[in-house]
């Protein structure tokens, strides 16, 4: 077998909805898996926490039960499905890494199987039904870049994806593609309201993150009105594929799909060299971007 890096790779955006039980969620996310490659996938990325439904709408112990350590079984059983497949796949879990530390986590697995490595969720946040900060200590891996069979791929999650900075860091790193594993939705009280421009800023500030680093950006959220508190939350769906200037390639809507997009490497150098951002960069002049705020 070549190992030389394909010019072009297809992705799968696996956009489910999450019951009960985390074995029959996994079960059925191995199986889009399969769907997936079936259609062509060479690299696969499932939802964020996709082995249950969202479970941060409230502060409750009781729900550390879902967690797991990784590797573990559920990456035991994506291995499995990856070697027999022959596809990268991005798995998003929520990982017990030690008694009472718990992070939001995205396994990377090669097509061989083999674990890659982690990334964990550097921003977390704190809004209603969004209690994430009670679950999850903040990554310490740093933004990280993997070379996989197919490519070298990006991994951020959810709320990572409203910070320019964490896409220039993996960018800068050399992926040409960022996915990002998402479980974002509409309060159902304000969807009448903001529903409209919270889902349009939501695919706007990513698609600027394909253009600003000149990278293919997949966002892969999740379906269905999850309600475990008060009104739950109506999860919008919408995953989709952005090439290096910002055109949306493949997109999904309100209901359960599996998605498939390429990913053309050329492509990304001709759409770089028109538009060359990295090379006009002006790190002499950045320094201030690791404060807080800047008081004048």
């Amino acid at each position: 077998m070549s190992t030389k890096t394909p010019e072009r790779f297809r992705v799968g955006l696996v956009q489910m909805a999450c019951g009960d039980g985390a074995d029959d969620n996994l079960a059925r996310a191995i199986a889009r898996v399969h769907e997936a490659a079936d259609k062509g996938a060479q690299v696969v990325c499932l939802q964020e926490l996709f082995r249950s439904r969202y479970f941060c709408t409230r502060e409750d112990p009781s729900r550390f039960a879902l967690a797991e350590p990784v590797p573990g079984p559920s990456t035991e059983l994506l291995a499995k499905a990856a070697r027999e497949r022959e596809v990268v796949i991005v798995a998003s879990l929520f990982e017990r890494r030690a008694p009472g530390l718990y992070h939001n986590t995205a396994a990377v697995l090669d097509a061989d199987g083999a674990l890659v490595g982690l990334y964990r969720k550097m921003h977390i946040p704190d809004d209603p039904l969004y209690y994430e900060k009670y679950y999850f200590a903040p990554g310490d891996t740093g933004f990280r870049a993997f070379d996989t069979r197919y490519g070298c791929i990006g991994v951020l999650v959810c709320w990572d994806q409203w910070y320019p900075e964490g896409a220039r860091l993996t960018a800068l790193q050399g992926a040409s593609v960022l996915f990002y594993p998402t479980a974002i939705g509409w309060h159902p009280s304000e969807k009448a309201e903001f529903g409209s421009a919270q889902r349009s800023a939501w695919q706007t500030i990513q698609r600027a993150h394909a253009i600003a680093n000149g990278v293919y950006v997949a966002a892969v959220n999740r379906v269905g009105h999850e309600r475990l508190d008060g009104e739950g939350i109506e999860f919008w769906g919408g995953s989709f594929l952005s090439d290096p200037f910002g055109r949306t390639l493949v997109e999904g809507g309100l209901g359960e799909e599996t998605l498939i997009g390429e990913c053309d490497l050329r492509h990304l150098e001709e759409v770089r060299r028109n538009w060359p951002f990295l090379r006009d960069r002006r790190i002499d002049a950045y320094a201030d971007i690791g404060k807080r705020f800047i008081d004048r």
